[in-house]
């Protein structure tokens, strides 16, 4: 009787079913995972309140949760050590209203979020997961590449330390919004301090395109490479092209093995101006330039067109995650050279 049955009738009703029964498999795992946060939450609760009434030694909080511990795993299995009771406490600890558990992370995303220690961090690496549906893998590389301070200490250089700026209090976004100093590349493989040529850093950024549009920030989509614009005669290749449909505009990058120089600006300056006129659309916003460059020259960047242009950009690149001293030190430094020329300007 199958045989008699057209194929395309079978494999129709197959991708229907399966459909379905996938559709439902996602849906109790999503019911199963919402309902194992919200216990957690509650074990939390009940041990802070014992830990509350006890004696308040750290001997006696030791000896509650291996206690504990012990009986939990003879009764429910694994999943009931010692560390992940901490965890639950903790958990209850840093979420005390019950309702401020958002259902849509698993219990591991919560984990790696209680290991941030200052609340608004953790509120932003929580909203961002959310929103931008990133897996434990993708919460843990961003918090582990500092995500929330570089771009913090990007928007607080361009808006805060400079509060005469009238862009302060402009509520729409603005492309200084989107470019963060430095960028962490570490998923390229390639060494901080072993020489590698620009073609390898481009060859490394497609190979892991991926993760470059995760770090780049959101909105982004890549358009292409090493692509060609032409003027009169003349024609110039830039690196790599993006769109970011949240501003409306195209990101032109060129990559830099060496120190930020003033061809490099000038550079810039010339393909963003061509783009504009030659490839921009009439509903596109201004073309944003940047230069990824493995030193970035301060002073530089200070006495370019960098100074009064709002479109084009140069930033710093890591190749090594670093390590919260030397990136602490590199967004200080920043500070320190903005807040000095906010004050020399005061004194003119």
């Amino acid at each position: 009787m199958s045989e008699n049955l057209p194929s395309n009738t079978i494999d129709k009703l197959h991708r229907e079913v399966s459909q379905i029964i996938t559709k439902a498999r996602n849906t109790v795992y999503k019911t199963a995972n919402s309902e194992m946060v919200k216990a957690y939450w509650e074990i939390g609760q009940k041990i802070v309140e014992v830990d509350q009434k006890g004696e308040q030694r750290a001997e006696y909080g030791k000896g509650l949760l291996k206690e504990l511990s012990k009986k939990l795993t003879i009764d429910f299995g694994k999943g009931f050590t010692i560390t992940n009771l901490k965890y639950m406490r903790q958990f209850y600890m840093e979420f005390p209203k019950g309702h401020a558990v958002r259902d849509q992370l698993s219990w591991t995303h919560y984990r790696l979020l209680l290991k941030v220690v200052k609340d608004e961090e953790r509120a932003f690496y929580l909203e961002e997961s959310i929103s931008e549906n990133w897996s434990t893998r993708t919460l843990e590389r961003q918090i582990n590449s500092f995500y929330h301070q570089r771009l913090l200490a990007t928007q607080k250089n361009n808006r805060e330390l400079i509060k005469q700026e009238a862009s302060e209090n402009k509520e729409e976004l603005q492309a200084s919004d989107f470019i963060k100093d430095p960028y962490v590349l570490e998923f390229t493989g390639l060494k901080q301090n072993n020489k590698f040529y620009e073609k390898d850093l481009e060859q490394a950024i497609i190979d892991k395109l991926q993760d470059f549009l995760l770090e780049i920030g959101k909105g982004f989509a890549f358009v292409g490479r090493q692509q060609r614009i032409s003027l009169e005669h003349e024609h110039f290749y830039i690196d790599l092209v993006f769109y970011n449909y949240i501003l409306k505009c195209f990101l032109l990058i060129d990559l830099k093995t060496g120190k930020l120089s003033h061809q490099d600006l000038g550079q810039m300056d010339t393909y963003v101006r061509v783009f504009d006129e030659t490839i921009k659309q009439p509903t596109d916003n201004p073309t944003i330039g940047l230069v990824l460059c493995s030193e970035k020259n301060r002073a530089l960047a200070k006495y370019s067109l960098l100074k009064n242009n709002k479109q084009i950009f140069a930033s710093k690149y890591f190749t090594q995650l670093p390590t919260i001293e030397e990136l602490q030190a590199e967004i200080e430094r920043e500070r320190n050279l903005i807040e000095m020329e906010h004050n020399f300007k005061e004194e003119e």
